[in-house]
């Protein structure tokens, strides 16, 4: 069989536009479609296959018309229902323009609901590796609500939380171990402060960490 070398010298052509509920928007999630359907093809021919524009195009010789007609009903038919194929960690983080940190992170804490996991193995590696998949669904409507301006904003919140908690028990620390207590801001007079018994037993107990 011989293929030709691009578009122009193909005689037999046909095309699938795909549809936006199944790219999301995303040129990296229309990749790996391609790279889906591919997979459901004889190896002789999946190069026929390629994208352009968000459009899957087969091109073949004339030569191949037993070829190109079975290679055209296997992209039909795994194109059936595409906009259910879940989504890869690469892919969701291009949907969503999010990093790989931010992924793991919402991820562990509950945020971005995981659709189970897949296990592949990789050209030249000789492990297989496991990654959670999304349901392209829930990534849709992550999407539409801008779920990820509001979990950068918690972030933020938190992260600004916990340097003000850090900071608090440091300056406790550091007047533990000086043997002072704190002073009221503007009271020099020892005899008028507050008598705090047991504060030293209280900080050493642990109950200011």
């Amino acid at each position: 069989m011989t293929k030709p070398k691009n578009n122009d010298d193909a005689e037999l052509i046909k095309e699938w536009p795909l549809p936006p509920a199944a790219t999301l928007g995303s040129s990296v999630r229309a990749k790996g479609i391609l790279l889906e359907v591919r997979a459901r093809l004889p190896s002789t021919v999946r190069k026929s296959l390629d994208i352009e524009a968000g459009v899957l195009i087969l091109a073949m010789s004339a030569a191949s018309r037993i070829e190109f007609r079975a290679a055209s009903a296997v992209v039909a038919n795994t194109l059936e229902g595409i906009e259910i194929l879940p989504v890869i960690p690469r892919e969701i983080e291009d949907i969503l323009t999010m990093s790989t940190t931010e992924r793991h992170r919402w991820l562990n804490d509950g945020r971005l609901p995981s659709a189970g996991t897949r296990t592949v193995k990789l050209r030249g590696r000789a492990k297989k590796i496991t990654f959670h998949v999304f349901d392209p669904r829930v990534v849709e409507d992550i999407l539409d609500r801008d779920l990820v301006t509001v979990w950068r904003e918690e972030d933020a919140e938190a992260a600004a939380e916990n340097r003000r908690r850090a900071a608090l028990k440091a300056k406790l620390t550091r007047s533990l171990r000086s043997g002072k207590t704190p002073s009221t801001k503007g009271n020099t007079d020892d005899a008028s402060r507050p008598n705090l018994s047991g504060w030293d037993e209280f900080g050493r107990d642990g109950l200011l960490r």
